[in-house]
């Protein structure tokens, strides 16, 4: 254990990449995610039909592989188009947009799902009382989504918190790279793993204890509105 302690600082400034990159997912595919879903929920197929391809053909590859080719074929993509070339997607920008699109490819079917669980009937009534498109959608759609949509997004980061372990492969320091050159270094695998494996045990129990409180949250000013 005295390795831990003197490894501590590399391990924790891997956490802080981790959680950056977690956090920046999350942003980033919420926002996708949402788009994706009223482009599903189109009545123009111009919109619904590309947006439910996409989604169809993110959650149908393991991300593994998505984030391989965002990393070498983006730079290959990018070298080609640039005439002075040179040019290599980051670790941490191949990750970011590898896992932001499966994100918002899973969030969207989420959503879509929010979306459709709004009684027709009270976004009538909004409208009968004079709400814009946007008032109706800020004041009574988006409660009542985001009360359907928090555990299901609740499972996806977390689900999205250990698939950054994936970007380590590319070269990102993050905390799975951390612990591996300690494990390295001091020749100490188990150890290091173990420490590694806690820490992303710490992020999702205190994950869980966050969602749950929003739960709460979104039910009593849910059952407040009514």
């Amino acid at each position: 254990m005295a390795h831990v302690t003197e490894y501590l600082p590399l391990l924790l400034a891997g956490l802080r990449t981790t959680l950056l990159l977690a956090i920046s997912t999350m942003v980033v595919g919420l926002i996708l995610g949402m788009l994706l879903a009223l482009a599903k929920l189109s009545k123009s197929p111009w919109l619904s039909r590309p947006a439910y391809a996409f989604t169809n053909f993110m959650r149908g590859i393991p991300e593994f592989l998505v984030l391989l080719l965002i990393y070498f074929g983006g730079t290959q993509v990018l070298n080609g188009m640039l005439p002075e070339g040179g040019f290599e997607v980051s670790p941490f920008g191949a990750g970011l947009a590898a896992l932001s699109v499966i994100f918002g490819a899973y969030a969207s079917e989420t959503f879509r799902a929010a979306f459709q669980s709004v009684p027709k009937g009270q976004i009538e009534a909004g409208r009968a009382y004079g709400f814009s498109t946007w008032k109706t959608f800020r004041y009574i759609q988006i409660p009542q989504i985001w009360r359907v949509a928090i555990p299901g997004l609740g499972n996806l980061w977390q689900g999205s918190v250990k698939d950054t372990a994936l970007v380590s492969i590319v070269g990102l320091d993050d905390l799975m790279r951390k612990a591996q050159q300690a494990s390295q270094t001091t020749r100490e695998p188990f150890t290091f793993f173990f420490v590694a494996s806690l820490m992303f045990l710490a992020i999702t129990l205190v994950s869980m204890w966050i969602i749950a409180r929003l739960e709460r949250r979104a039910s009593r000013g849910f059952a407040g509105a009514r």
